[in-house]
């Protein structure tokens, strides 16, 4: 869509021009490189004379470089789109994570300062923010706000009136667009009117309001995100509690010093709360797999055309812990009283071929979402918050007891361990579990460097190795004495092996 309105508001200014796309698989395995073209005198003053255009970017001749997410640019720059004496890089700093950050165990992300660091050192000039948070601000496609912010630069040989005109000849969905569009070229160009918000209690305030009333500017990104996803997993009243939950932990941050450091305590643990309050239930998987936008995509990696017929079938193997999770606590604990003694717990466990593009499969995924208003009172719920309250409970108690940033850090990534769903959840939970009761609430060490490192190694073993057992019960920080084997005479002078310890 934003190379045809390029080549539309092109078109207008009578522009000779050219757009043509290099198919490429990246992160999201289908990205497209989108290469235009113009030149910036119109045809009639040309004399019947057309300019020669290439049909893909050579390297260190490309003026403007346009990437909707942040690694999108490292790419073009590892590529040599982007060149420090011509090119000018406008670009989102929002980060969409690839696959290969995706299935580390642990913390795979890519480090984005970094990248930010050398696309700002590798372009002529570079204009990056965060276009999804204007984007979703304005209930539209990030496309817009990137062709504003391209506008707005004053890099791009176009009016702004023939940009607008182009985003209207789209006709459906033309004004939501527009809005982007403005946000985009406001911001980029510096004209941006940002007006006084209606005086309004903390109390009174919604939950995005409330992180940039209550929080510091420097966990606004990653809180800011956190209150999207919970609104979108549950309702406002569940971001509301996410924050309430971070608001004590953002207290011992700023008692322990932590400004000094951007408030790394409330970013990180503000990031896990994030992740696993939205835990994935079978709601949650009805509610994402019947989804327009996720039908629009399937169709799209496939290559489906309007009128092609696109069959998508689900694989489900709900099991006994699954739909436990949805019932209340008592009729939860009563089924698996009754499947342990008729040996039903691997029974009713079975794969299912669910076709969600039939009426029927889609009515039936689709009922199972509706349930989000009863998810509340269901056990899967109760357990998962029981588990929260005790992670935030020991981070705020240990953290406050002894002043120790770089503890409370260490306990908040201990959430980390509790992820996914099936036998990879269970295998995280006990984990978890058992780090706190044999490490963090036993008692046994009272050094905070001691147990801190405690903690890393267990919690480094488990992510290393999620289907490892458990630690064992000893935290001991001493990997204990090496014993050798040495021979001695006894006393009827004949050879035999001891133990000796060193």
């Amino acid at each position: 869509m934003l190379a045809d309105w390029l080549v539309a508001a092109a078109t207008e200014c009578d522009y000779p021009v050219q757009s043509t796309s290099v198919p490429g698989v990246s992160q999201r395995t289908g990205a497209t490189t989108y290469y235009i073209e113009l030149y910036p005198v119109p045809l009639a003053q040309l004399g019947g004379r057309t300019p020669v255009m290439a049909l893909t970017p050579t390297p260190g001749a490309v003026d403007i470089v346009a990437a909707s997410e942040l690694i999108e640019a490292g790419r073009a720059l590892q590529d040599c789109r982007i060149d420090p004496e011509q090119t000018t890089l406008i670009a989102s700093t929002h980060r969409v994570y690839t696959v290969a950050e995706k299935v580390v165990p642990g913390d795979g992300r890519a480090d984005s300062e970094k990248v930010l660091a050398a696309v700002r050192a590798g372009a002529r000039n570079a204009l990056l923010f965060d276009m999804s948070q204007l984007a979703r601000a304005n209930s539209t496609m990030i496309n817009a706000v990137l062709f504003g912010a391209l506008a707005g630069s004053g890099a791009l040989p176009l009016p702004r009136e023939a940009c607008e005109r182009a985003i209207r000849n789209t006709g459906k969905g033309a004004p939501a667009s527009l809005r982007g569009f403005a946000a985009g070229y406001e911001r980029a160009s510096g004209t941006q009117d940002v007006a006084a918000l209606p005086a309004r209690s903390v109390d009174d305030a919604s939950p995005a309001e409330r992180v940039h009333k209550t929080f510091p500017p420097e966990t606004f990104e990653v809180l800011d995100a956190g209150v999207a996803r919970l609104t979108d997993y549950q309702d406002s009243a569940y971001a509301e509690l996410y924050l309430k939950r971070l608001e004590p932990i953002l207290a011992l941050d700023r008692e322990a010093g932590g400004a000094a450091g951007g408030y790394k305590l409330t970013r990180e643990t503000g990031r896990r709360l994030a992740v696993w309050m939205s835990f994935e239930d079978l709601i949650r998987v009805a509610d994402l797999k019947t989804r327009k936008s996720r039908f629009e995509r399937v169709r799209r990696e496939v290559g489906a055309r309007p009128d092609d017929i696109v069959v998508v079938t689900e694989y489900l193997k709900p099991g006994l812990d699954e739909v436990c999770s949805l019932l209340p606590k008592g009729a939860a604990q009563r089924l698996r009283q009754w499947a342990v003694k008729h040996g039903k717990e691997k029974t009713l466990s079975r794969p299912l071929h669910w076709k969600t593009s039939t009426l029927t499969g889609f009515l039936l995924l689709r009922a199972v979402s509706w349930l989000r208003p009863w998810r509340r009172g269901t056990s899967g719920y109760q357990a998962e918050h029981a588990r929260i309250e005790r992670w935030l409970g020991a981070i705020k108690r240990l953290g406050f007891a002894v002043q120790d940033l770089d503890l409370a850090m260490e306990i908040a990534e201990c959430a980390r361990l509790v992820k996914g769903y099936g036998e990879t959840h269970r295998n995280g939970v006990r984990q978890f579990e058992k780090i706190f009761d044999t490490i963090i609430e036993s008692g046994t060490e009272s050094d905070p460097k001691k147990l801190t490192a405690a903690i890393e190694r267990a919690r480094k073993a488990a992510l290393a190795d999620p289907d490892a057992p458990p630690p064992k019960a000893s935290m001991s920080s001493d990997p204990g004495k090496k014993m050798f084997w040495a021979p001695r005479v006894s006393k009827d002078k004949s050879t035999e092996t001891s133990a000796v310890k060193a």
